[in-house]
């Protein structure tokens, strides 16, 4: 099931054709749509297994409306934490090793290494959000980058899941961009940017897309290619990165997990536009000001 938030923060799910079906009544309790209080969109990533019946049903008597006709929003509202992946593509390790040297002046040893690290949730936007370029970095002669990654949305989440049950704990995918600020700053400041993570345009569920291992990732800006990849090219999978996650810190419903950046990283400028597409979750633009 593809499920959208749009407009008013209404639920929808995607239908063929460009088609898109409020099924928001078919909620059971009242439905909040200030973000900071959305207890609705947890509720549901918790519980969806129990609610996709009747979420199927609503979005089959219909009505439908031309996805042109809505605004679509990032498919998660309040997420108490956005976990990212580093280093998680080995051809992005070997490349990296060039972006430090002409950024930090050298090779942060420590960095190439698989692990996680947090982003501000507050940096998440949706799909068609204009990114802003912060000016302190800027000013400061930094490199600002993209990194398109497949984003996980955690469902019941839990700790010290075991990898062979993480998917169990996952509500499903969407597509992501890791703006990220090249400095000596920590990872998680240079990351955490209004702006600085956009999804879209939509979540699809775990049912559909399995565990995320055979998807393939392409960023373009204008008509060249910047990022190409399929995710079975992970150092880690999506399970694992699950299970190491959990056994740090509680995932809990409606959180945000990047799981690493795809070779093919570089400069962001002002007055490009960003074309993402993921195979079997669907593609999102974002404009850079």
């Amino acid at each position: 099931m593809k499920l959208a938030l749009f407009d008013d923060n209404r639920l929808g799910v995607v239908t063929a054709g460009d088609l898109l079906v409020d099924v928001t009544d078919a909620l059971p309790g009242p439905h909040d749509p200030d973000p900071l209080t959305a207890g609705w969109w947890r509720g549901l990533c918790r519980d969806f297994a129990s609610r996709s019946d009747a979420l199927r049903d609503a979005a089959a008597a219909g009505p439908a409306r031309p996805l042109a006709d809505v605004t679509l929003h990032a498919p998660v509202l309040g997420p108490s934490k956005v976990i990212a992946a580093a280093m998680n593509y080995g051809e992005h390790v070997t490349e990296m090793h060039a972006v430090q040297e002409r950024t930090l002046g050298g090779v942060e040893a420590w960095m190439m290494n698989f692990d996680v690290f947090l982003k501000s949730p507050s940096s998440i936007v949706g799909p068609g959000a204009t990114v802003t370029l912060p000016p302190d970095a800027v000013a400061a002669g930094h490199e600002v980058h993209h990194e398109s990654e497949l984003v996980v949305v955690i469902g019941t989440g839990g700790k010290d899941i075991p990898a062979e049950l993480a998917m169990d704990a996952v509500l499903g995918f969407t597509a992501g961009l890791d703006i990220t600020v090249r400095s000596p700053a920590d990872r998680s400041r240079r990351k955490s940017y209004d702006g600085f993570s956009p999804l879209g345009p939509w979540l699809v569920t775990a049912d559909e897309i399995g565990d995320g291992s055979d998807l393939d990732i392409r960023l373009t800006c204008g008509s060249a290619v910047r990022q190409q990849v399929n995710t079975r090219d992970m150092l880690t999978p999506v399970p694992a990165i699950v299970a190491y996650a959990s056994s740090m810190m509680t995932l809990l419903p409606g959180d945000v997990l990047f799981t690493g950046a795809p070779p093919g990283v570089g400069p962001i400028a002002a007055g490009e536009r960003l074309d993402m597409t993921i195979s079997r979750i669907g593609s999102m633009s974002v404009t850079i000001a």
